[in-house]
């Protein structure tokens, strides 16, 4: 291939530039925010944060399509800003040099832009917590061939932004191969117009971080990643270096956004391919039948089945809740999930869609729900009347069966994320006129005393079922087999009455739930546990889920090997850390806490955030030494040593085995019981995250999520279970700092 000119390519891209238009005000460089330094204290009280971002050519967002990094990153700035009671400013400026200056000078509060924590730029400003991991890569058109390693762009041109991170990596390049054209990026050139000039072969290359190169390939296929220009590198947001009130402040909302980013692998596997993975997700929503959180413990009918399936199987269980009833359908069609469940009924439109049933595992008939003063008692009184019902349900076809007999009643859609029961509890308010329910669930809401009737009931009982993809034919089979086994067994007999029929129970649990709900309390010791999680940058939810792992919620716990307290210290670590008393709430709770805290001092801040605090909470179980030991393992094996789910977490389970053990610096453990003990904390304050946080509308999520409707709804007995022997290795060497 003949070299390419740099003057030739400079009047090419000159002719570009002017095909282009001119060059927007955003595209200048100059910020449009008025100079002002400060810390946070400042920032409040201006009511602004100012978000420094690159524009694109036309001023809006860098890049053109959604779920582009940097607009993610933008976007959960104005989050951190609402997270404030700020308002959230965005401030275009062009160029990476021009952002930094425009932060030193006071210009904008933050950079959000997708920007490598650099060691120089580290001279010049401060840096959150990584909000990303990245690689360099080298960009280059899909049909070039010939472009494999550094030597190949030898006579060939490069172009990148003078003042990024990949122009530095270009110079490195440059200097042990002289001959790379290497031509900097003209002003007010968009980015994907870059992507443009490679992919049609006008530019040779273009160099752009893996997450960046990851969006274009998700829907561009005439580019492609050549190499890799450099080790993973820490993304992290830009602040001024005085402004360390902001700093800790931002700190504390990443490490929470980090580990409550609940994403979802999308992947299609039929039963082999799940048995590989060693996992089945199903899909639940949290509601007073399927699954819910009662005192720390996840529980429910339809939950305590799925994981019996799983045990059955093999597999670990993990549950995926849906943000709506209508989206549990299509998150399986996408591969977020492997199975939906939820007292589903079968629908012939899903079925059409791609989705195949299983055997019913239930029955239930469907009431028509008032008021228990109302005097309707049959369906020529419905002309008139009004449902609230969801329009994905069964409900709503029921409904409009009977209006195409010639009922005249009204419907009116329920929202998509609202659950049965707290509909029945609209209804018993008289803020929602009649509502369909399948029997069960009306039976929670009566147990608990919730002022609602059935009128009557519509047709014969409707069967419910499991849905999962027509294609996964050994996996449907699974569910039909474990079903025909199962239905109406001792298991099943023995979650239905758990769950369905003994009415003392539901009614005892349910007044502890709405005192629980009233005051918003995940355990007795939330003030102590927010204390210190902030005093330590923690989510406290994350703390409660491990306080729950360790002792139940009892300050009186004891090991076998002498660990004490709610937080299950052994003494002699206690006194290392300053501390005493670890009977008391208290000091046990800031000496757990204190302890983490050393814990993940002891893994590189420029690891992924909430892979550190899985570390962390790996090493409080184990000792750092042994999750070491796992990280080096990982490595042989070809996993990911800075990721701890499918990666670490794998390779420390092999270290009960002799054959890894006797190779290992700090020997065997049981790294079986380290895994679950990090997987069941992570799925505990997920489910406190839910309670807390955005499961529902108007402060009802925690309501929701331990299956009630905020009026004194379904409560349910978790069958008390014997508590795991404790030894020496979990509770003894892993705290004994």
């Amino acid at each position: 291939m003949r070299p390419q000119h740099p003057v030739l390519i400079a009047a090419v891209l000159l002719l570009i530039l002017m095909g282009l238009g001119g060059v927007t005000a955003a595209d200048s460089g100059t910020a449009t925010g008025a100079a002002r330094g400060g810390d946070l204290p400042e920032i409040m009280a201006t009511g602004r944060l100012r978000i420094l971002v690159p524009p694109n050519y036309e001023g809006n967002r860098y890049l053109p399509r959604d779920g582009s990094p940097v607009d993610e990153q933008e976007r959960l700035a104005a989050t951190f800003a609402a997270s404030l009671g700020l308002e959230a400013e965005v401030v275009p400026v062009a160029g990476i040099a021009k952002l930094l200056k425009a932060l030193e000078t006071g210009e904008g509060d933050i950079i959000a832009a997708n920007l490598t924590a650099t060691e120089a730029r580290r001279e010049r400003i401060g840096f959150s917590v990584p909000v990303d991991h990245v690689v360099e890569q080298l960009v280059v058109s899909s049909r070039n061939n010939g472009i494999e390693g550094p030597a190949d762009l030898v006579g060939r041109t490069v172009l990148v932004d003078r003042g990024s991170s990949f122009w530095d990596t270009m110079m490195a390049l440059k200097d042990e191969y002289p001959g790379i054209v290497l031509t900097a990026t003209p002003q007010g050139l968009r980015d994907e117009d870059v992507i443009d000039l490679v992919a049609g072969g006008r530019v040779a290359a273009t160099v752009r971080d893996s997450n960046v190169v990851q969006m274009y390939l998700g829907y561009r296929d005439d580019i492609r990643a050549a190499f890799d220009l450099s080790a993973e590198r820490p993304i992290a947001w830009g602040i001024r270096r005085d402004a360390e009130e902001l700093r800790r402040a931002l700190d504390d909302f990443l490490h929470t956004e980090a580990l409550t980013r609940f994403g979802y692998d999308e992947y299609k596997e039929d039963l082999p391919g799940l048995k590989k993975r060693r996992r089945i997700r199903v899909l639940l929503r949290n509601n007073a039948a399927s699954y819910f959180l009662w005192r720390g413990e996840l529980v429910g009918f339809e939950y305590e089945l799925a994981r019996a399936f799983a045990r059955d199987l093999g597999l670990r269980l993990e549950v995926v809740v849906p943000p709506s009833h209508e989206a549990m359908y299509r998150w399986l069609k996408e591969g977020r999930a492997d199975v939906a469940a939820g007292f589903l009924v079968p629908q012939e439109r899903h079925e059409r869609e791609g989705l195949a049933y299983t055997r019913p595992y239930h029955y239930a008939p469907l009431h028509v729900v008032k008021r228990a003063d109302d005097p309707l008692s049959d369906i020529p009184g419905l002309d008139g009347r009004t449902f609230v019902v969801r329009q994905s349900s069964g409900h709503w076809n029921q409904l409009m069966g009977l209006r195409q007999l010639g009922v005249e009643l009204t419907l009116r859609p329920a929202p998509e994320d609202m659950e049965t029961e707290e509909i029945i509890g609209h209804v018993a308010r008289g803020e929602h006129d009649l509502t369909l329910a399948d029997e069960h669930l009306l039976d929670i809401e009566l147990a608990n005393g919730v002022d609602v009737a059935s009128a009557f009931t519509l047709g014969l009982d409707r069967p419910h079922a499991v849905a999962v993809r027509a294609e996964d034919e050994e996996l449907l089979a699974a569910l039909n087999a474990f079903i025909r086994k199962s239905f109406k067994g001792v298991l099943y007999n023995v979650l239905y009455k758990k769950y369905f029929t003994n009415e003392k129970q539901i009614r005892r649990l349910a007044l502890g739930r709405v005192e629980l709900m009233e005051q918003g309390r995940l355990s007795p010791y939330d003030e102590f546990i927010k204390k210190y999680a902030r005093q330590y940058g923690f989510d406290w939810r994350l703390v409660v889920a491990q306080m729950y792992q360790e002792s139940r919620f009892r300050p009186d716990a004891e090991s076998l090997a002498g660990a004490r307290g709610l937080m299950q210290i052994v003494p002699r670590t206690a006194e290392q850390l300053g501390l005493e008393d670890l009977e008391n709430p208290e000091t046990s709770i800031h000496a757990g806490v204190k302890y983490l805290d050393w814990l993940r001092d002891r893994f590189d801040p420029e690891l992924p955030v909430a892979d550190r605090t899985w570390f962390a909470l790996a090493s409080y179980n184990a000792g750092h030494g042994h999750v070491y030991d796992a990280r080096r393992l990982a490595v042989e094996k070809g996993w990911d040593p800075n990721r701890w789910f499918d990666n670490v977490e794998q390779a420390i389970r092999l270290l009960s085995k002799d054959k890894y053990a006797e190779k290992a610096r700090h020997g065997w453990v049981r790294g079986g019981e380290t895994a679950h003990y990090v997987r069941s904390i992570k799925q505990r304050f997920e489910a406190y995250v839910m309670a807390t946080d955005g499961g529902a509308r108007d402060g009802e999520a925690l309501s929701l999520l331990m299956g009630g409707d905020g009026e004194g709804a379904a409560q349910v007995e978790r069958q008390k279970r014997a508590e795991l022997s404790r030894n020496s290795e979990v509770f003894g060497p892993a705290r004994g700092g």
